[in-house]
């Protein structure tokens, strides 16, 4: 995850907001750029129409991109000021531009209002550490027990491979003999941490349909 979507992570961009806020309207995207540290380097911030942001940092005294700051193991007195201060500039963009949501990805954010339609339940958030703080619990009226959580997870826990992007994922309670048959569609792996039988886990970044994974909710909470 870079630094711009760690800094918009759980937040929406209002487009009239980035307007007002001083971004321009250059082709498909929304751009912005402003001095900082005195003058000594430009940021230059592009956000898409569909919500991607993209940055880059500018040593103006060399005319190139100052990487140091994406470094994560380089924390010099100077690139740390460097850091912090354009860090201060997405923040104060996302306190401006942004609403708030629960979710990082748009399609969990779309099934969490589903669910809430439907059973007129919210998740909780009962993890206190940093790392799991994120994961929304669905919990079953009458028996408290969830049947369903969301979480933002890397790839390459469910794929096996070195994939280190984030995705929104969901838990779901299944019928073990639907197993075998629920994993062969594309969005659909064996349950992230839980029981492989009785667990499934679905990608919620648009490759299922949001009305195929309310079947499997509706499944779920079945179930439990």
């Amino acid at each position: 995850m870079t630094i711009e979507e760690k800094a918009f992570e759980r937040k929406r961009f209002v487009f009239e907001k980035l307007l007002e806020y001083g971004f321009k309207k250059v082709g498909n995207d929304f751009v912005f750029d402003a001095d900082f540290m005195n003058g000594d380097f430009h940021a230059v911030i592009s956000v898409s129409e569909s919500g991607i942001i993209f940055g880059k940092v500018i040593d103006v005294m060399n005319d190139e991109e100052y990487t140091q700051l994406r470094i994560e193991n380089m924390n010099g007195a100077y690139i740390g000021k460097v850091r912090t201060e354009y860090l201060d500039l997405l923040s104060n963009i996302a306190e401006s531009c942004c609403d708030d949501v629960l979710f990082s990805f748009d399609q969990a954010n779309r099934i969490t209002d589903m669910i809430f339609d439907k059973f007129d339940i919210l998740p909780d958030f009962p993890w206190q550490k940093s790392n799991f703080q994120s994961y929304g619990v669905f919990r079953h009226q009458d028996s408290r027990k969830w049947f369903a959580l969301i979480m933002n997870i890397k790839w390459k826990s469910i794929l096996k491979n070195k994939n280190d992007k984030n995705v929104d994922v969901i838990n779901l309670k299944i019928n073990p003999d639907d197993s075998d048959k629920l994993k062969k569609f594309e969005g659909i792996y064996q349950g992230y941490h839980m029981n492989h039988k009785n667990w499934i886990t679905v990608a919620l970044d648009d490759t299922l349909p949001d009305e195929e994974i309310m079947k499997l909710i509706d499944t779920s909470f079945e179930l439990t």
